[in-house]
């Protein structure tokens, strides 16, 4: 049986481990309150964005004008942008993006000629690198500020790319905040864009634009691809604290279990040596007696 100042010494290390654990429970719950917000805000002013592109750009074709981000052109090299955390505590969060980028690569390796993988945050970065495949460009600690600054020149980088030729077609990869308990591992096509026949509704009123519609396209076409990463890192950020938040929580429950469980061994192990000595103790009377 194990000695109780060894029991004693196991209760300490568990209590402390689990104040670090409820700590950062709360710690995450507030951040994720700040950045579920966030995210949530984000959602509405991106799908107007995109009714407005759909109307537009079904006007500028009326007029023979098609601007470059919306003409899709034979696929043969494509860019994922992988979005992980910077820090792991967060449960199965990043093994789950993992997979699915895994699952993604697999499926597509023979169908394009070249795949690009851009990484934003550490933990994906540290899992290619591992397994030597080739990360065009990884960005870290982007995630902790969500400034919208990171995620324009970002953007703006993927934009020039796609016109420039570099690449075909670009995938987002992040995970999409439903609940502090559900995080969807995504795979989005952010360019070139596609636009849904229906999404600018079936009843659509004819707009008069000033300046022209073409002109108001290459605004926004570009601020659009700002907003679909700046969303998706947002996005990334709220699902990282709530599955941080759920982990912590669960290890917490944990904790208390297992000092409940040595609390009885300490008990039993303490009653045991007290039994003992006593016994002891009337064993050297009852010799002293005969």
């Amino acid at each position: 049986m194990v000695s109780p100042k060894i029991l004693r010494r196991r209760i300490r290390s568990v209590q402390s481990t689990a104040k670090i654990t409820r700590a950062m429970e709360m710690i995450a719950t507030a951040k994720m309150k700040k950045a579920q917000d966030m995210a949530i805000a984000g959602r509405p002013y991106s799908n107007k964005i995109m009714q407005v592109i759909a109307d537009l750009s079904a006007q500028a074709a009326a007029g023979g004008a098609v601007h470059p981000l919306l003409i899709a052109r034979p696929v043969k090299r494509i860019g994922i942008v992988h979005i992980t955390s910077d820090r792991g505590l967060c449960g199965g969060y990043n093994a789950n993006l993992i997979r699915k980028a895994e699952a993604f690569l697999k499926e597509n390796r023979g169908r394009y000629e070249t795949i690009e993988i851009s990484t934003i945050g550490k933990r994906a970065a540290d899992y290619f690198k591992r397994r030597k495949v080739a990360v065009r460009k990884s960005s870290t600690n982007l995630l902790r500020s969500m400034n919208y600054g990171f995620a324009t020149a970002i953007a703006d980088e993927l934009t020039a790319r796609y016109l420039a030729g570099e690449v075909d077609a670009i995938f987002l990869i992040y995970a999409r905040f439903k609940s502090a308990l559900t995080q969807v591992p995504t795979i989005v096509p952010i360019l070139p864009f596609s636009i849904d026949k229906h999404q600018a509704g079936e009843n659509q009123v004819d707009y008069l634009y000033e300046p022209s519609a073409k002109e108001i396209l290459s605004v926004l076409l570009p601020k659009q691809v700002r907003t679909q990463v700046y969303c998706a890192m947002l996005e990334a950020v709220a699902s990282e604290h709530g599955a941080r938040m759920t982990a912590m929580d669960s290890a917490s429950t944990n904790a208390k279990e297992m000092i409940d469980h040595l609390t009885l061994q300490y008990n039993r192990a303490r009653q045991s040596a007290i039994t003992k000595e006593l016994m002891e103790i009337i064993g050297g009377a009852e010799a002293l007696k005969g």
